[in-house]
């Protein structure tokens, strides 16, 4: 419930301050067109239904998942000085992502799963088995896999440094953050604009970083470390 009033707050929060900033002085409309009364059109309803939007939408993720997947196990097959791709940017960016409560693996994550956010947290487990080196889990590297329970879950994620912080703050940045690829090619297919577009890709990166970044403060000085 936290999570979604937060969510709330933060949407008009950002709406007050784009109108008083670049929005400022803009006449902002909302146009409701109403169909004319008439009886279902069940057939019709169900082609547009499955096809202009169902199929539309799935044949979208497809293009975009499908590259993620391949960076995804190159990255993790890929070595250089013995080590793979992934856990050398697992490394590089692990520092900041401690900064802001979370890790390397999570903003790794993130970033590999821009073209699909829903592969974000078995990216996170697959990820994590690589880093700490978990033996007899998947199939492979780069190949993401199912456990059995959740206590499985809970000993990865320990093994991998894991915290109530990372946990909470992971949640949080999980509410703010980017659109994935899909979303991002249909806003600029609505507004035509690459400045929104852009803007509406990375105001939410910067918002979760910024809200990650305070929470993690907050914690550590209450928690004394």
């Amino acid at each position: 419930v936290a999570i979604a009033l937060l969510g709330v707050l933060l949407t008009f929060v950002v709406s007050w301050a784009l109108s008083r900033t670049i929005l400022k002085g803009e006449v902002s409309t909302f146009t409701l067109e109403l169909p004319p009364y008439r009886p279902p059109r069940i057939l019709q309803t169900l082609y547009t239904s499955m096809i202009d939007r169902t199929l539309v939408v799935l044949w979208r993720a497809i293009i975009f998942a499908l590259p993620a997947g391949v960076v995804l196990w190159i990255s993790a097959n890929l070595m250089i000085g013995g080590v793979s791709l992934a856990e050398h940017l697992v490394n590089i960016l692990n520092p900041f992502g401690l900064l802001l409560g979370l890790n390397g693996v999570i903003l790794v994550a993130y970033i590999v799963a821009i073209p699909a956010n829903e592969i974000v947290i078995p990216t996170i487990m697959m990820l994590t088995v690589l880093v700490t080196g978990g033996n007899g889990i998947g199939a492979g590297s780069g190949v993401m896999f199912e456990l059995e329970s959740g206590l499985a879950t809970l000993n990865i994620l320990t093994q991998g440094g894991w915290t109530l912080l990372t946990g909470v703050n992971l949640m949080l940045f999980s509410l703010i953050h980017n659109p994935c690829s899909t979303t991002i090619y249909t806003i600029y297919k609505e507004t035509g604009s690459a400045k929104w577009t852009t803007i509406a890709s990375l105001l939410p990166v910067v918002m979760g970083f910024v809200v990650t970044f305070f929470t993690a403060q907050i914690w550590r000085l209450i928690a004394g470390w």
